[in-house]
């Protein structure tokens, strides 16, 4: 997929959901995986002409794994002019060998998130862009279905009160394949996770599931988010 083509799938999104207004200073959450660098070219590309004016921040959260390398994440930043800041936490450790959590995900999250949303806060953002394709809507609308038993996916916009913080997801509309030949085209300088519970979650047995499903009946995905825009789910109603 060409830069070009990111650009309009991404605005797109943002136009559908009013995700940017004039003045926002937006913080995008950097793993180092293609889905976020890919998030991160689209925005600083946007920058540059959208009719809102909006400031652009990088953050990574690390979590303190002593593999993870950020040199290119760093370079890359200052090649798209943008600034970048590395959170520097104990997050691993907490979890892998403090308290040993056999499902650790869901804490991860939201210590990760939480220690993003303070970062953030201190930088004086009141935006961050996650990065979230359409396969992860999909997924995630599945994975509430099989094991919680109800309709439920995120939304493409989601203010947090608690903290005045919106919750943006530009990338709804790009699937995932599309970003994978994104980064391919580009050499986008991808970090490899180094958490020991990557590839091994219940998200990825649903992202298998759903890819199986779609290979056997073409266009599921497709239909499945269409279903979720028209289905009245909350945030998804275009207007």
């Amino acid at each position: 997929m060409k830069l070009q083509q990111v650009y309009s799938l991404t605005r797109k999104a943002i136009d559908d959901y009013h995700m940017i207004q004039a003045g926002d200073e937006i913080a995008v959450g950097i793993s180092g995986g293609k889905d976020s660098l890919t998030l991160l070219y689209a925005l600083q590309g946007l920058r540059r002409f959208y009719p809102h004016p909006f400031k652009l921040c990088a953050v990574t959260v690390d979590l303190g794994f002593d593999n993870l390398k950020l040199d290119k994440i760093s370079d890359l930043c200052e090649d798209l002019d943008v600034p970048y800041h590395i959170i520097h936490t104990d997050i691993a450790k907490i979890i892998f060998e403090d308290r040993r959590e056999s499902n650790p995900c869901s804490l991860c999250a939201k210590m990760r998130k939480g220690a993003l949303n303070d970062a953030m806060k201190a930088i004086g953002c009141n935006k961050v862009a996650y990065a979230h394709h359409k396969d992860d809507v999909v997924e995630t609308m599945m994975m509430s279905l099989i094991y919680e038993g109800r309709l439920h996916t995120f939304r493409p916009v989601t203010y947090l009160d608690r903290t005045d913080i919106t919750v943006i997801r530009p990338l709804v509309y790009m699937n995932e394949a599309d970003v994978i030949g994104f980064v391919n085209k580009y050499k986008v300088p991808v970090v490899k996770s180094p958490c020991p519970a990557d590839g091994h979650t219940k998200r990825e047995y649903i992202k298998n599931l759903v890819q199986k499903i779609n290979l056997e009946s073409p266009g599921v995905k497709g239909r499945i988010f269409t279903a979720i825009q028209s289905g009245k789910l909350d945030g998804w109603s275009l207007h």
